[in-house]
């Protein structure tokens, strides 16, 4: 998709970056072994990218739409997108929660066969929560912020955005 925003543009490419994380993650836990061949050096790498994630990035993001994007969507009339957007994010810091504990012992090698599958159903969950919320931002969000953010503003919300 084109946006004509920076901030539509810079959130649209960490959506895609998301999604590739995510679609890995999936893909990779899925057909991940238990025990010792849990440790390969590519499942770590990849978890230890997801644990990052859900360390800062998910935060990072869900706060900087709450904090200056889903007022302005609310003050424009769109009140009900921006507080669906927002439950969404609750529902996944949730799950995120839950599942930072995981992914931090499977990247030191302390996860036992027990957590392994439970590291598997939660990454599952994750994956499908972000994604489904990822779809509504790209469709009902980025392309608002074409109408709501009026250049000046545009370029002091991506600046800031970008300097985290």
């Amino acid at each position: 998709m084109n946006f004509s925003s920076k901030t539509s543009h810079t959130l649209h490419e960490e959506h895609r970056a998301n999604l590739d994380l995510l679609g890995r993650a999936e893909q990779t836990l899925a057909r991940a072994p238990r025990g010792e061949g849990a440790r390969a050096p590519d499942l770590i790498k990849l978890i230890a990218a997801l644990t990052r994630n859900l360390e800062q990035d998910i935060e990072r993001h869900f706060g900087f739409e709450e904090r200056e994007l889903f007022p302005r969507m609310s003050e424009a009339g769109d009140g009900a997108i921006a507080m669906l957007l927002t439950e969404e994010h609750e529902a996944i810091r949730a799950v995120a929660e839950e599942l930072l504990p995981l992914t931090r012992a499977a990247a030191s090698g302390t996860l036992d066969g027990v957590g392994w599958d439970a590291l598997k159903r939660g990454t599952l969950e994750l994956v499908e929560r972000q994604v489904a919320h990822i779809q509504k931002e790209e469709m009902a969000l980025l392309p608002m912020l074409d109408d709501l953010l009026d250049d000046e503003t545009d370029a002091r919300l991506a600046f800031d955005y970008a300097a985290g």
